[in-house]
């Protein structure tokens, strides 16, 4: 290997394991948060958590509302992207789409992210439900920055699609549709309970097929 080569290997190794480290301090963070809430989750608790110094936290988030944020930002950037990717190739087509694919764009990538980080207790689905639902300042300039630019696109979207639908009640349906992605997000286990087995919410296909129809029916009796 030659000189170039192997500085850019080391580069490129001193890369990964920062990634590395940042992905494990953030993983932990969620863990924590979830558990303890903001006030009650201690930088001293995630760092043990992640397996690394706890000065090393400070060196790169410097505080604890900086990590909240950075641990929000990551999975809020996951999440989002993927809305807005299967949005703008619906509304590209060419001519208007139906609202059924619009309402699946708006829950596939939350619910899949869910299912996923099920292996943690669906711990940043608990963050985001009550970072949603807070009154405190700090949550709702959270919602405000990574979710209200989204939101407004699928506001749009479905006033576009569908007739009649006012802007006010657009908002009101992408409201109402959000809670029941917040709440499908998590996957507790309680749909089997309550249907005998019948039910499963570790299946997004599954769940979409019966939330897709659901919301539509609001939003078009809104219209």
């Amino acid at each position: 290997m030659g000189q170039k080569s192997a500085k850019a290997a080391g580069v490129e190794t001193l890369s990964t394991a920062k990634e590395s480290r940042f992905d494990a301090i953030l993983d932990s963070a969620e863990t924590v948060f979830a558990r303890s809430g903001y006030e009650g989750a201690t930088m001293r608790e995630i760092a043990e958590r992640a397996g690394v110094a706890q000065g090393l936290i400070h060196y790169h988030f410097k505080t604890k509302e900086v990590l909240f944020e950075a641990m929000v930002s990551r999975r809020s950037k996951q999440i989002n992207e993927g809305r807005a990717a299967l949005l703008d190739r619906i509304m590209e087509q060419g001519e208007t789409p139906d609202l059924e694919p619009i309402v699946e764009a708006l829950f596939r990538p939350t619910i899949e992210a869910g299912i996923s980080q099920a292996s943690n207790g669906g711990a940043f689905a608990q963050i985001l439900v009550s970072t949603a639902n807070s009154a405190q300042e700090r949550e709702q300039l959270l919602t405000e920055k990574y979710y209200d630019p989204i939101a407004q696109k699928f506001i749009s979207a479905f006033m576009e699609v569908q007739p009649g639908l006012t802007r006010a009640n657009a908002v009101w349906a992408y409201m109402f549709a959000i809670g029941v992605g917040m709440t499908m997000m998590a996957k507790t286990g309680r749909p089997a309970r309550l249907s005998d087995g019948l039910c499963n919410d570790g299946d997004a296909d599954e769940m979409l097929i019966k939330i897709v129809p659901f919301i539509c029916s609001g939003i078009r009796a809104l219209s």
